[in-house]
């Protein structure tokens, strides 16, 4: 309980959102609006328990003010979790309640999509609050915003291969991917038009037989391993773009590869996993900037919707990857505490240069007008 209470103390402000009539339980928790108005995702799932869903939301909320500064966009960190079953507890009522909590913090946290939730359930929301990102563009969205997260990851798979061999190209290595949802099968179907060969691991069959025919539409085949199998894969680089938290103890002392890219949220378990990676040699290109894109373009919404500016700037993925590898060896400290020294020096400077978004003058934000 006290480590909970010094995560909270972490945070600006933490809300916990209840309403009866539509069975919402909620939490919203703003870790920073140094650097501008909290942004972050909202996820559904059936915690047991609510300091669960509090530890879960506090560690995502703070993982965002990071993810926001290293991808160089005016906001802060926030993020929301809703407790209940995504099959089963979703309704139109229970969304525009959420709506209504968001709308009540006048701005300070703009949220969309996330794990258990769709574009969909947000446009509900959208009539409580304009306060809401990544919904479809007929909505006035900007889309599926796994499109630039997976070019993203092509960015920092490519960033990683230079480190390790010299050459950005991604044909002619082997990668383990862990997980073929939105962004997963995007990764995969452009590594195989690249000519890498994969290993992949989903307990979606039908994404494995997808991936199966664009294999053998380029001549190419895939292997499938289980969900255990794909760590011990004797591949260049593992991708996880699955669950978080999936590199422990355990899992790392089973992986064969060279090196660590993907697109899950928060793959260390804990930050002592960073330099358990190093201490074997696997170097680990960490997930909040690999995985910065779909946050690039959501972020850029909030100024009218523009894919290409939003690809150019996805672009920056592969020299902010390279640096961090840079300065982490030159210092002799893991790639994760070169990337959270980064991103805490960029906050500090641009908080001192930015009055508006100083500490103790928070305005009243509605950047949408």
């Amino acid at each position: 309980m006290e480590e909970i209470f010094h995560k909270i103390n972490e945070h600006e402000q933490v809300i916990f959102c209840n309403d009866e009539g539509t069975g919402l339980r909620a939490i919203i928790a703003i870790h920073s609006t140094r650097l501008g108005p909290a942004l972050g995702g909202c996820r559904m799932f059936p915690y047991k328990r609510i300091d669960d869903a509090l530890e879960d939301c506090l560690r995502l909320s703070k993982g965002m003010t990071y993810k926001c500064a290293a991808a160089d966009v005016d906001f802060g960190g926030g993020k929301a979790v809703i407790i209940g079953d995504p099959i089963k507890d979703k309704s139109p009522e229970l969304f525009r309640a959420f709506g209504q909590y968001v709308e009540s913090l006048h701005g300070r946290f703009y949220t969309g999509t996330d794990m258990g939730t769709s574009p969909e359930d947000f446009i509900h929301a959208l009539k409580e609050t304009n306060c809401i990102v990544g919904v479809d563009e007929v909505y006035g969205g900007s889309g599926d915003s796994s499109v630039p997260t997976a070019q993203g990851v092509i960015y920092g798979l490519q960033a990683t291969n230079k480190a390790l061999t010299g050459s950005d190209q991604l044909a002619g290595r082997s990668y383990a991917i862990q997980g073929l949802g939105k962004v997963g099968m995007k990764v995969a179907e452009r590594l195989l038009e690249e000519g890498g060969d994969l290993y992949v691991s989903d307990i979606n069959t039908e994404a494995i037989e997808q991936l199966h025919i664009k294999a053998k539409k380029l001549g190419s085949a895939i292997k499938v391993l289980d969900s255990y199998e794909i760590y011990s894969a004797h591949a260049d680089v593992f991708v996880p773009c699955a669950m978080g938290g999936i590199l422990n103890d355990e899992s790392i002392s089973l992986l064969q590869v060279q090196a660590v890219a993907g697109s899950a949220n928060n793959q260390l378990l804990d930050i002592h996993h960073g330099k358990a990676l190093k201490d074997r040699g696997i170097l680990y290109a960490p997930d909040y900037i690999v995985n910065s894109g779909g946050l690039i373009q959501v972020a850029d919404e909030l100024y009218t919707p523009n894919k290409e500016r939003v690809m150019q700037k996805t672009k920056a993925i592969y020299t902010s990857i390279l640096n961090i590898f840079e300065f982490a060896e030159y210092h002799g400290i893991t790639t994760v505490e070169a990337a959270n020294q980064f991103c805490e020096s960029r906050i500090e400077a641009r908080t001192r240069r930015n009055s508006f978004f100083s500490h103790m003058k928070r305005p009243k934000w509605d950047i949408r007008g």
